[in-house]
């Protein structure tokens, strides 16, 4: 089966920066995709080299900085380097945002299990 690619991407639909599940190839332009809005699932053409935001986060060298270990009951910021005891895994914090039950969490890409998100500022 066939591995879904996604990026982010401004959707003129609904008019800001969206993840994009990219559906097809432009005939005649190489730098040309269909892709299908995650949110609005509108679906459009956009150009890879204009309307894709890269989302590469380097994690060269991160085990080596200043690591926090993580808890669910500490609060972090965007950028900070943390450490997952659990996984052995360093990242970095690239992302917060709410859940829908209210709790707060960060979206970490992780140098070995990717892109997670977690709870943070967990009140017990």
């Amino acid at each position: 089966m066939a591995r879904i690619k996604n990026v982010e991407a401004f959707c003129s639909f609904c008019n800001g920066l969206r993840k994009m599940e990219l559906a097809g190839e432009v005939v005649g332009n190489e730098n040309k995709r269909w892709a299908k809005c995650k949110k609005c699932k509108h679906t459009m053409i956009i150009d890879l080299l204009e309307d894709v935001k890269e989302t590469k986060v380097s994690l060269e060298g991160i085990e080596n900085n200043e690591c926090i270990k993580y808890s669910p009951q500490k609060s972090y910021e965007i950028g900070q380097s943390i450490y997952h005891e659990n996984w052995n895994d360093f990242g970095k914090v690239v992302g917060k945002g709410t859940l829908s039950n209210g709790h707060k969490s960060i979206a970490v890409e992780f140098q070995k299990s990717g892109h997670k998100k977690l709870i943070e500022s967990l009140i017990t």
